[in-house]
């Protein structure tokens, strides 16, 4: 068996493709969609994924505002931060987050599925969420992807 054809392709900053995507929220429910979001912004979902390189492609979600949460959660469900100063825990609802933006709904859910690294911030910023079906990305030429 000749060895020297069986080399793994480990792909880095200069050999990776990466492209824009545009997928729809609309009637989704937010953890799946969250979590096929994460895939293709870190690149699982190709044949030259590499754990360590951001090799994932640039995704636009568009309507946001019309996003799924099942059973109870919009009021039950809670996010919990900190400020850094005694007695300064802060705690939300989905219902209240989508009052000051549903676009933060999406990116929380996202940014949790992404790993807590130096990558992780830097494929969080290929991530781009809109409220309504408008966005200023025309010129990237961005395929449709249904999830």
């Amino acid at each position: 068996m000749d060895t020297l054809s069986y080399k793994t392709v480990s792909a880095n900053s200069a050999t990776v493709q990466k492209n824009w995507v545009i997928v729809d929220a609309q009637a989704q429910v937010l953890g799946r969609f969250a979590s096929e979001v994460a895939k293709i912004l870190r690149g699982k979902n190709k044949p030259s994924f590499t754990p360590h390189a951001d090799c994932g492609d640039n995704v636009i979600v568009i309507n946001a505002d019309k996003i799924r949460l099942t059973g109870k959660k919009w009021d039950e469900k809670v996010y919990v931060r900190h400020t850094g100063f005694p007695g300064g825990q802060r705690i939300s609802t989905p219902k209240l987050l989508k009052e000051k933006s549903s676009a933060i709904l999406i990116e929380k859910a996202v940014k949790g599925m992404l790993p807590k690294n130096r990558l992780g911030n830097k494929l969080y910023t290929n991530l781009y969420v809109y409220e309504g079906a408008e966005h200023p990305h025309e010129a990237q030429q961005p395929k449709e992807i249904k999830l």
